[in-house]
């Protein structure tokens, strides 16, 4: 799910973006030095086009939750991408400078075909494994009077929302109250709050200084949840389906918007 850099965390979709665009420029580099040209430029200019559509479709799609922050629209902290939005962006753009910088064409399109592939390649064969293992991992979580329950019992048969945090997290504490106001929102959804590695006394002081009021808060006292789900950094938030599957999950701070689109994914169009 994430992977560990130092003391930088990226979830393995954005690993493989970034893998992806040093290709296409190493690609880029070495057939721009054989035809004469410079490719590299353009390589870059492709790759924030394509993060820029992304965003745009993201904000267009889930605009009524930006809508009474506006400043929420430039803040890509949420994670908030459309991947459609975001090739097809690339596409368009892509052929324009190939329209546009003939001398480009060959090179060009190789760097950008040889980073689309393996993006592609590597991204798509890393979901077909994750959906042969979503099922909810078998782990105890401890209340914070030290009750001791499975995940699985704490909402059977309802769609399920985990957010993974701790109280020394910034983006944990940025993107609580979305949670907290979350959970009264969407009553036919089961938020569960799993705290890692901290002491009771720690998470009630937390929770008294910033006037939250979770429901179904516990202790992850081992990180075993972590650990079963491959989340190296915090906070991650996981979407599991009534049926126990995960659906979706999201390693950084959530938004309202990037927050809707994992319920839309567990929750039935009847709700």
């Amino acid at each position: 799910m994430s992977v560990s850099i130092g003391p930088v965390s990226l979830s393995i979709g954005h690993l493989l973006l970034v893998i992806a665009f040093g290709l296409a420029l190493l690609v880029g580099g070495v057939l721009g030095r054989k035809y004469r040209v410079p490719v590299a430029g353009s390589v870059a200019d492709i790759f924030v086009v394509a993060m820029l559509s992304a965003r745009i479709g993201f904000v267009i799609s889930y605009f009524e939750h930006y809508q009474n922050d506006l400043l929420g629209i430039i803040d890509i902290r949420d994670g908030g991408f459309d991947v459609l939005w975001g090739v097809i962006g690339a596409i368009i753009f892509t052929g324009f400078l190939m329209w546009r910088r003939r001398a480009q064409r060959k090179p060009l399109a190789t760097a950008a075909l040889t980073g689309a592939l393996f993006w592609a390649g590597t991204a798509g064969t890393i979901t077909l494994i994750e959906q042969q293992a979503r099922s909810m991992p078998d782990v105890a979580l401890r209340s914070l009077n030290g009750e001791v329950i499975n995940l699985s019992r704490l909402a059977p048969g309802q769609p399920l929302v985990v957010n993974l945090w701790a109280t020394w997290c910034p983006p944990c504490i940025r993107e609580m109250p979305v949670l907290e106001e979350a959970q009264h929102i969407y009553q036919d959804v089961a938020f569960v709050f799993a705290n890692q590695r901290e002491q009771p006394e720690t998470i009630r002081s937390f929770l008294e200084e910033n006037r939250l009021n979770l429901n179904n808060l516990y202790r992850d006292d081992q990180a075993q949840l972590a650990r079963a789900v491959g989340s190296n950094g915090l906070p991650t938030t996981l979407f599991y389906n009534a049926q126990g599957q995960l659906i979706d999950s999201h390693m950084g701070e959530l938004s309202r918007a990037t927050l809707a689109r994992g319920l839309e994914q567990i929750r039935t169009p009847e709700e």
